[in-house]
């Protein structure tokens, strides 16, 4: 085959047809569960044995490689995936993929985003009212929470360090202040941005592993007492390991005292702003300076897409300084249309298309719906473990993730990290059921994130009744 026949319309929509047959099948399969693995797990090298010999065999027919594809991936869509905080995207959403991949229109300047930067620019909009900001309120999408949480700590240095570190480079010990329970991103991001560990202030958290707010001054004293200059606290809404939300009221108001930046990482649990029903679980979070959302986690959106508000839009422009004359003639002028101007990316996916066909579809309620669904899922959870006894809850889940183990009778205290790993890697095996692990506090606790909408109560008891047969197992 040629370039010009690879560029044909005709074979495109014969491929095309193919795959979404195929992917609808899978999609079906998936939910009435006639797909039984959840996650067909393989050893890394055999699972590279497989690919390489596939490899090697060239060219061949495409649905065939469609299909294995599929059989061989991690499927979201079953209603046993329980897993990382990862959606099963809409099927609209993943259509537009599609769509967005053929166009490939890039963002970084207006005349390669068209219809992109305006869409984000609404989609920022919207967020900003439901986080509560004011009409100087608006942000951008960015390619995950890590990038977003490390853009959102350069603006904060920029508004709050002593010197101006883009030109003139370090000039003194910056620091902030996170939960020991926060995402390892924000660690990175500071060590990214020269802090080092001494500039990474993390404060202990509580029983339900929130942020323990009455030690902030101390440890704001601390700091300054070290010759550190703070220029922001980290909220967590939720932490990753528990989905425990921070005091952001609290938090809020210490800033405010001290004059630093109030950031929320709200790449899982943000997304509550569209719940009437858990919303208050991120009380005080129209105070935050900057917010994180992640649309690929509780919105349904294919990864990755994820918002970074600012409550002064402004801030959002004093990041990045750079000149780029073959991009735009003023780096200096607020240009919300050109979005290269306030992120890392220059050549961005059309991320914003893929959310906006999900509300053009369904509505802003669909996400409200989503976000109560798999919370209340979780509510029955914990009472589905608490009324067996040979399971422990790790803590009181806020959010759609619980932390449980296995505490029956055969086995003892001393023996409980041990036992739950290996049912963990037992479930990983079979691939029935997709989980993981965390530890807390040097417990190990089997953990579940509830981010499909389509698991019900009767998978969430087969799930403990797989696990109880596997520790009959185990010596």
């Amino acid at each position: 085959m040629n370039l010009t026949q690879a560029y044909s319309p005709e074979h495109f929509r014969q491929e095309a047809h193919q795959l979404v047959d195929t992917l609808a099948d899978y999609l079906s399969n998936a939910q009435n569960q006639t797909l039984k693995t959840v996650i067909p797990y393989r050893l890394p090298e055999d699972n590279l044995e497989v690919w390489q010999q596939d490899f090697e065999g060239g060219k061949g027919n495409l649905l065939a490689f469609f299909e294995k594809v599929i059989q061989q991936s991690t499927h979201l869509h079953h209603p046993r995936y329980m897993g990382h905080q990862v959606s099963p995207p809409l099927p609209i959403a993943a259509l537009t993929g599609l769509l967005t991949g053929m166009l490939n229109n890039g963002m970084a300047v207006y005349e390669m985003g068209l219809v992109s930067n305006p869409l984000e620019r609404i989609l920022s909009d919207l967020l900003a009212n439901k986080i509560g900001f004011t009409a100087q309120a608006s942000g951008l999408l960015t390619s995950g929470g890590t990038l977003a949480n490390l853009t959102a700590l350069l603006a904060a240095r920029a508004a709050k360090a002593p010197t101006d570190v883009w030109e003139e480079g370090h000039s003194g010990r910056l620091a902030v202040m996170v939960s020991e329970e926060a995402h390892y991103c924000i660690d990175r991001a500071a060590r990214i941005m020269g802090m080092g560990s001494e500039g990474i202030i993390k404060i202990p958290t509580n029983e339900r592993f929130q942020l323990r707010t009455e030690l902030l001054e101390d440890y704001y004293q601390q700091a300054s007492n070290k010759g550190l200059t703070v220029i922001a606290v980290i909220g967590s809404a939720c932490s990753t390991s528990t989905g425990s939300y921070d005091d952001l009221q609290t938090i809020g108001e210490f800033c405010a005292q001290h004059n630093l930046w109030f950031h929320v990482d709200g790449a899982h649990g943000g997304a509550v702003v569209f719940s009437e029903k858990y919303k208050s679980l991120v009380a005080g979070i129209n105070l935050a300076d900057s917010v994180v959302i992640d649309w690929h986690k509780m919105l349904m959106t294919p990864a990755l897409a994820t918002a970074l508000i600012f409550k002064n839009v402004d801030d959002s422009f004093k990041t990045f300084h750079q000149k780029a004359q073959y991009l735009w003639a003023n780096q200096g002028s607020q240009e919300w249309f050109n979005s290269g101007k306030r992120t890392f990316e220059c050549t961005k996916l059309m991320m914003s298309v893929k959310i906006y066909s999900i509300l053009k579809a369904y509505g802003e309620e669909i996400f409200a719906e989503n976000v109560d669904t798999l919370h209340d899922l979780a509510h029955d959870f914990v009472g589905i473990l608490q009324a067996n006894p040979r399971f422990e809850l790790g803590v009181e889940p806020q959010s759609n993730i619980v932390c449980f183990r296995f505490v029956g009778a055969r086995q003892t205290p001393e023996s409980y990290n041990s036992v739950n790993a290996v049912i963990r890697q037992r479930l990983l095996e079979e691939g029935n059921f997709y989980i993981v692990q965390t530890t807390l506090r040097e417990k190990l606790y089997l953990r579940v994130s509830l981010m499909n909408p389509l698991t019900k109560k009767e998978d969430l008891i087969a799930l403990l009744a797989e696990i109880e047969n596997i520790a009959t197992t185990i010596g």
